[in-house]
């Protein structure tokens, strides 16, 4: 059974668009996609390995985790 794609955000919110994750694709999966008010978001194509460096290194995901472990132990 394969994993899922990393899903690397579900709102606009949830993305600064600083390009860490398409940064550090080590298969060029990632391309940034410019919306309707050019601002550019990561989108997840062809070529992934499912390896998750891209989660790992969102600073968005890091903070979250952080919250998390501070809130339940």
């Amino acid at each position: 059974m394969e994993k899922e794609l990393p899903i690397l955000y579900s709102k606009k919110e949830e993305c600064c668009g600083c390009t860490a994750c398409y940064a550090i694709c080590p298969k060029n999966a990632i391309s940034m996609v410019e919306d309707d008010e050019g601002f550019e978001y990561p989108k997840v194509g062809e070529g992934c390995i499912r390896c998750y460096q891209c989660l790992k290194v969102c600073p968005f995901k890091s903070q979250h985790k952080e919250r998390e472990h501070l809130i339940n132990g």
